[in-house]
């Protein structure tokens, strides 16, 4: 029976877990059309750090962290977000396009951290 109770517990917090991790996203990007001035601000910035508390969560689960520590994943994040921050510093005006650039290319680069630790993990063995 305690099995039963374990996985019904199990499934209730990644249902919690993707539920928040969906309505933070929602609210950051969302919240410009119902929203203006600073309640549009605080909804935007709340929403970032609840997307990115319970991102960072989801990412440690152990069937996401195997997708993103493949070769071809990483690449693609790396190849991908890099050209995405390319294209956002010069379709995007001003402090927004360097912020959005500056964000883009972080991930990138992580991207390509993994891919240089999986590289020499691969040569030390």
């Amino acid at each position: 029976m305690s099995s039963l109770l374990a996985t019904v517990k199990s499934f209730v917090a990644n249902l919690l877990l993707w539920s928040f991790f969906t309505a933070g996203l929602a609210a950051a990007m969302g919240s410009g059309v119902v929203l203006d001035g600073t309640p549009k601000d605080v909804a935007t910035i709340a929403g970032s750090a609840v997307a990115l508390v319970t991102g960072m969560r989801l990412a440690r689960k152990p069937k996401i962290k195997g997708f993103l520590s493949k070769p071809g994943t990483l690449w693609f994040l790396f190849l991908f977000d890099g050209g995405a921050a390319v294209a956002m510093y010069f379709a995007l005006d001003g402090v927004k396009g360097i912020a959005a650039a500056a964000a883009m290319g972080l991930v990138s680069l992580g991207a390509a951290g993994g891919i240089v630790a999986n590289y020499r993990a691969a040569a030390h063995a």
